[in-house]
């Protein structure tokens, strides 16, 4: 009761104490936190993958070693942000997007029903993971590691990297095995606890410094717009200021890094809310965690930028950003949009 009493009475007393002894006493028990993902087989992040596919990439992606289910999904997110009509300027096809040469030679029948359909998720995510284990078939003798000459050969050719001995040198082909290779641990359930967050304070003190502004939909916090912000504007500016960039959407920072549990949230991580707790890609609102089962949020219009607890119905889950995902996560919607753009 004493404790509770000292929180509550720092909280009515500033935001500047508040978030000052949520922090130290949140970090002070992670003080032991592994880590990583940990190890074991792989499973997919609540969500991360529309619920309509999350079947598919479970099973498909343990088709071979090569792959697994969050590798799958990181490389279909890469590939076409799970829309299922995108076509490249190169006429790549589909949520996996295959070229008509590749499909003809590789698509398989993936739900049984007779056809072989490219803009067929039923058919493109087992035929994605089906060419995936190929490819490593080719490249099994290539030295380096196994996964990545996989990547590498689906952008560049299994004959390049049998060539170079692994990885091929083109800047294209190495962005295309980091991103997914980093994406993959925005995909995958954590085994174990995540890694903290070096950018945390930082951003937190950023977000401190906006309470009480009125929201703005749309805001970026633009001298033009007063300084205002909307959700997702909020964190975005917040991380902007410690160097990491995330996308402009709440949706889309949910791909930012690692999913910790509710149990194990630290301030600074991201924590997002939606009416479809199944689906990330239907996210509608993000805060920034400051400890204690509190986040600072900017909800809604004719709202100003709050103190709010997590605790709601609506409670999607959490990403403990790193600059490497939100690194990758960018170069991903570079290749999305210009897919999107086709369609």
């Amino acid at each position: 009761m004493r404790k509770a009493w000292l929180v509550t009475a720092v909280f009515l007393s500033g935001g500047l104490g508040f978030v000052l002894l949520l922090v130290v006493g949140t970090f002070m028990v992670a003080g032991n936190l592994a880590n990583g993902v940990g190890k074991g087989a792989v499973g997919l992040a609540k969500g991360a993958v529309p619920a309509a596919y999350q079947p598919l990439v479970q099973k498909w992606g343990n088709l071979c070693p090569a792959i697994n289910p969050a590798l799958l999904a990181a490389q279909l997110y890469q590939e076409s942000g799970w829309n299922p009509k995108a076509q490249s300027p190169a006429a790549a096809q589909g949520i996996a997007q295959f070229i008509p040469g590749t499909w003809a030679a590789h698509g398989l029948d993936g739900d049984g029903d007779g056809d072989r359909d490219v803009w067929d998720p039923n058919d493109a995510i087992p035929s994605a993971a089906s060419y995936d284990c190929k490819l490593a078939g080719y490249v099994k003798d290539a030295p380096g590691n196994p996964t990545h000459n996989m990547l590498a050969a689906y952008n560049a050719g299994a004959y390049a990297v049998i060539k170079y001995g692994g990885v091929p040198p083109y800047r294209e082909t190495q962005n295309y095995v980091k991103t997914i290779t980093t994406l993959e641990k925005s995909f995958a359930r954590p085994v174990g606890r995540v890694s903290p967050s070096r950018q945390a304070a930082g951003a937190i003190s950023f977000a401190q410094e906006q309470l009480g502004k009125e929201y703005l939909w749309g805001g970026d916090g633009t001298p033009e717009e007063g300084g205002r912000f909307d959700c997702s504007g909020l964190t975005k500016a917040a991380y902007a200021t410690v160097g990491v960039e995330l996308p402009r959407v709440a949706n889309d920072q949910y791909n930012a890094g690692p999913h910790p549990k509710r149990s194990e949230l630290l301030p600074g991580d991201l924590v997002f809310f939606s009416d479809d707790l199944t689906n990330s890609r239907a996210i509608r609102h993000v805060g920034i965690y400051v400890g204690g089962g509190y986040m600072i949020d900017a909800p809604r219009p004719g709202a100003v930028i709050r103190f709010a607890p997590v605790d709601t119905p609506d409670y999607f889950g959490a990403t403990r950003v790193t600059q490497d995902g939100a690194q990758a996560l960018g170069e991903a919607r570079e290749g999305i949009a210009e897919a999107a753009s086709q369609t």
